[in-house]
């Protein structure tokens, strides 16, 4: 299992987190209500008149264009999901190479979070591409032997840490696919929160790979839903079984939310990541960072301490607060170590990265001796 899993918070942390009117992690407070008045507001806004049908025009043809034009691809298609958006990829490229071998880091999203989906759904067969927390590299690719459909890589490896191949990486290891007829396809749910680690235009990191999925509802902050975006001809077929499999709704409201979250939200992410990576390296040593640079807004934080004790001065601090620092803390590997995930939100850009430290470090390690 990766490191990442649901929270298991207290009802005291949960209501003391329900309270707060500021947060470090990402979060978005909206109640139902508050959220469809956006929406309404924003489909002013954007002139968005008429509805898409059956994922046709309007919104979801809007979006799908400006998703393409961003990445640079021939064509995009809007999903209701990410798990839909990545089992349809998948399935073209197996049914395009003929081979049902898909090699992924043991840690992807699509092996840990998916149920077995995947294998069970479309027949595909997962070989390890890497173990643990590492990212892919051709060498990788060039142990695994016979003949492969695809080989995925996770920007970032949440589940790793959040950490990202270099691009010199991916250059050698997208060459070293197509030395070998496989696929590359690019699980970009968080790819906006990974281009200051290129430093590359994202149009430059995705003509490497043959696919690419983004979330609309992580960084970008919508409701839910996905974007395939690729070649014309693989977003037809792509298409094709996202019909086949349930995913072509009536009307997609998801899409103005996502339409939003690029022009509200996409501009600010890498303020996010700028931010996360001043806040780790103001945090004492006695709260370790991995990556100890952040690749992306999101990172892993570790002490030597007891999760419950942690958890009780988080909720201390929220109470005399109202800010949310991080999310709950657990154990990682036997007890005496506590770890949480933290995912810097926009909300944190009103705070001082150095005042929260010392707050996260007060929180964590316990307050210094009078």
């Amino acid at each position: 299992m990766g490191l990442i899993a649901t929270y298991h918070e207290s009802p005291a942390f949960r209501q003391a987190f329900a309270r707060c009117t500021a947060f470090v992690v990402r979060h978005d407070g909206r109640t139902p209500r508050q959220v469809y008045a956006d929406l309404a507001r924003d489909c002013e806004r954007l002139g968005i008149e008429h509805w898409d049908v059956m994922a046709e025009g309007g919104a979801v043809t809007r979006l799908e264009d400006a998703v393409r034009a961003l990445l640079g691809t021939e064509a995009a298609a809007v999903f209701p999901s990410g798990v839909m958006a990545q089992q349809a990829a998948l399935r073209v490229h197996a049914d395009d190479t003929g081979s049902r071998r898909v090699a992924v880091p043991d840690l992807s999203h699509l092996l840990v979070h998916e149920e077995d989906g995947p294998r069970i759904v479309q027949g595909l067969r997962f070989e390890h591409l890497t173990t643990g927390w590492e990212t892919p590299t051709a060498r990788h690719l060039d142990a695994i032997p016979g003949r492969l459909a695809a080989a995925v890589v996770e920007l970032p490896l949440r589940d790793g840490g959040s950490i990202l191949p270099s691009y010199a990486d991916l250059e050698r290891l997208a060459a070293a696919c197509r030395g070998r007829g496989v696929r590359l396809h690019l699980d970009g749910a968080r790819i906006w929160e990974s281009q200051a680690w290129f430093g590359r235009p994202l149009a430059d990191v995705v003509a490497l790979a043959d696919s690419v999925y983004i979330s609309l509802y992580k960084g970008l902050g919508g409701l839910s839903g996905a974007v395939l975006a690729g070649r014309a001809d693989f977003v037809a077929q792509a298409r094709l079984w996202r019909r086949r499999l349930g995913g072509t709704l009536y009307r997609t409201t998801d899409a103005v939310a996502g339409l939003a979250g690029l022009e509200r939200m996409l501009p600010r992410i890498p303020d996010t990541v700028r931010w996360a990576r001043a806040l780790a390296a103001a945090l004492p040593p006695e709260v370790r960072v991995f990556p100890a640079v952040p690749h992306t807004s999101s990172f892993v934080l570790f002490a030597d301490r007891d999760p419950s004790s942690v958890n009780a001065r988080l909720v201390a601090h929220m109470a005399a607060t109202g800010t949310a620092l991080t999310r709950s803390w657990r154990s990682y590997d036997g007890p005496g170590v506590a770890t949480t995930e933290l995912t810097v939100g926009v909300g944190a850009l009103a705070l001082d990265p150095h005042e929260v430290a010392r707050a996260i470090a007060t929180a964590v390690v316990g307050p210094p001796p009078s």
